[in-house]
Order: structure tokens, then sequence, then C-alpha cells
């Protein structure tokens, strides 16, 4: 840190005026785990030699500030990175002739939002701007809607329910249990059925004309005249 501050009162002195620096975007909103590129942009009427070229990078949280990336003659300097960065920002060299810095993040952390400020020297002058990183973890992330396989009318309303899920195995078991409700039902009319017969057969054995329980006619006494 007090390195990069050292350098930048150094090339200051030797800077002619302002360089106009701006940013593509204001604001990055990535996810855990997932690579975000940012950058910035400045105007140069420099021959586009890298030995006119420096460059510093920092990140301002609400605690502290980040090394983030060095350009010192248009050299890279990685000893000045902070460790939370090692292995993880990669610099396009190829577009900065063009007067592009674009820094690869990947592996992205919660703790990599904050505040990006890049300060950019050259023989043009020096400006600085800054944008702003919001890295969201994986589990804040909505999770995305199962999509519908049916169409039409009720089928579509309740598609994707647990209940229709589980249906053919309950279709299956509710089958089942009528079956034998079912079963159970005929085998008892069958029972009743056959009582009822060999009881109207034993009364019909007794009594074939039906007169057998029929009291005896009374005949009437003879009267004397």
């Amino acid at each position: 840190m007090i390195r990069s501050i050292l350098l930048l009162i150094t090339l200051t002195s030797c800077v002619s005026g302002p360089l106009v620096v701006d940013v593509t975007q204001s604001s990055y909103q990535a996810e855990e785990n997932h690579d975000v590129t940012l950058e910035w942009t400045f105007k140069t009427t420099t021959d586009g030699s890298f030995k006119s070229i420096n460059i510093i990078c920092e990140m301002f949280t609400d605690v502290r500030t980040f090394a983030l990336f060095q350009l010192h003659e248009g050299v890279e300097a990685p000893e000045s990175q902070h460790e939370r960065f090692a292995g993880r920002v990669q610099f396009d060299k190829d577009v900065l002739r063009e007067g592009r810095l674009r820094l690869h993040m990947s592996r992205l952390r919660t703790d990599d939002s904050g505040v990006y400020l890049c300060d950019v020297l050259t023989g043009d002058g020096e400006g600085s701007r800054k944008c702003h990183l919001n890295v969201t973890a994986e589990r804040d992330r909505p999770k995305p809607e199962t999509p519908n396989t049916t169409s039409g009318g009720r089928d579509a309303s309740t598609a994707g329910s647990p209940s229709q899920a589980e249906s053919p195995g309950w279709i299956v078991l509710y089958c089942g249990l009528g079956l034998i409700v079912v079963g159970t039902l005929l085998g008892v009319c069958c029972c009743l059925r056959r009582k009822y017969s060999m009881n109207h057969s034993q009364s019909t054995e007794l009594d074939p004309m039906n007169h057998s329980l029929e009291p005896d006619p009374v005949v009437p006494p003879c009267r004397r005249r």
C-alpha cells in the first residue's frame, strides 16, 4: 500500500494534466464461484508504448483497502497484489494499446463485494474511475421453476405438485383396495343368498302345499230341529 502511494506521488509529479478515464459499467452483479470482467477505458495520444502506461487498481471496503492490480511502465507487478486475489486476477494485455483495461476475476467470493478503483497514468496525464461489484451467495439465487410438461385445463394447473408426482403409486394402491372391498362384498352377498336358499328349501319340504301350518276348519255343530 505504501509503495503504491509513493509510486502515485512520483508519477503524478511528472504528469502534464488530467486524463479521461471511464468504466464500461458503473455496477457489476455476479454470483459466488463465478467469473466477472471489470473494464476501464482511457484516452491517450501516445505512440501506444507500454512503457508510458502505469496503472494501479485497488479494492475498497468499509474496513480496509486491498491492492488488486499494478502495472509499472507496462510491466505487471504481481508482488504488489494482495494475497486474497492471488491467482484470481488476469490482465488482458492485448487491448491495452487501444486504451482499454480489462481485469478478469475468477472464483468470486462474497467478500469480493466492494468498490474497485483504477488510477491510470500515461504521458498524457492522470485519471481514475471507480465501479461497484456485488457478489451474492449461491443459496441466495432464486430456484428455477419446474417446467410444466402437461397442457390444458386441470392437468396443467396441477402439474408439478408432490401429489401428482406420486399419483401412479396411489392409483395402484386405490385399485387394489377397491378390488379387495368388492371381493369381500361379493363374498358376503353370496353367503347370504346361499343361506336364504337353504332356508327356503327347508320350509318348502315341510309344507309343500303351503297348508301344513294352517289350522283345520271349524265345523259348526248341527242344530236339532
